[in-house]
């Protein structure tokens, strides 16, 4: 399927408006594609659907186009609805610098952007590349190309009110170009709880790899080195 350049984005992320991840999301979106891009000023990984209510915050110009916002990654589709209202048709957030598995969608800022789109009643796509610190690093240009073919799978098709998608790339050796890809739910198992105790300071230290899995859902899925998609949806 091919992604003509008519559809009108919003761009945003948590990892802030400087990281790697989000150019390599511009970078995969159709030449001539109608592009906003809003991110938060600094990093907000783990969140969650926090927003800004009780202080003011800052919205600064960083380009045609472009803005950074000194708030959450919700607080930045917000101030995008309320600034470009009726400018764009999706929500893209990412490429996340980790995955967003199971649990993680209510922890996840990335995650979070696109659920508050949802609110407004636009379609958004949540996209995080895994790491595995053993296996390889994250590769930007790899995870750009992957990206690139499977947008038109999720924004042609017609879309319902309140849906929205979750998207993991897999961690693989150099040179795979084209894992597998599932349409699966997310694992609602708890993460592993594990911390390193000092006096009354907590600091959690739980294993990513080691966490609890169930067959057949995206936690699994990605760790084998499948592209992971879960369907998602307002209550």
């Amino acid at each position: 399927m091919f992604l003509s350049p008519r559809f009108r984005f919003l761009v945003t992320n948590d990892d802030g408006i400087n990281a790697p991840g989000l150019a390599a999301l511009e970078e995969a979106l159709p030449h001539g594609s109608e592009v906003i891009v809003i991110a938060p000023a600094e990093e907000h990984s783990g969140c969650g659907h926090q927003v800004t209510t009780q202080r003011s915050f800052r919205a600064s110009r960083r380009g045609p186009r472009r803005f950074s916002v000194e708030g959450s990654p919700a607080d930045c589709v917000r101030v995008a609805v309320y600034e470009f209202r009726d400018r764009f048709d999706w929500v893209l957030a990412g490429i996340n610098h980790g995955a967003n598995l199971g649990a993680d969608i209510y922890y996840s800022g990335t995650v979070a952007a696109v659920r508050e789109a949802a609110l407004f009643g636009i379609p958004g796509i949540a996209i995080s590349h895994y790491r595995d610190r053993v296996l390889s690093d994250r590769d930007w240009e790899r995870a750009t190309e992957w990206v690139r073919h499977l947008l038109p799978e999720l924004i042609l098709p017609p879309q319902t009110s309140g849906r929205y998608w979750n998207l993991n790339l897999p961690c693989l050796p150099p040179g795979v170009m084209e894992p597998p890809i599932t349409w699966c739910p997310v694992d609602t198992s708890p993460l592993q709880l594990d911390f390193d105790v000092d006096g009354d300071d907590y600091v959690y230290s739980g294993s990513y790899a080691k966490r609890r899995r169930m067959p057949g859902r995206d936690v699994e899925s990605c760790f084998e080195g499948k592209i992971v998609i879960s369907p998602l949806k307002l209550p």
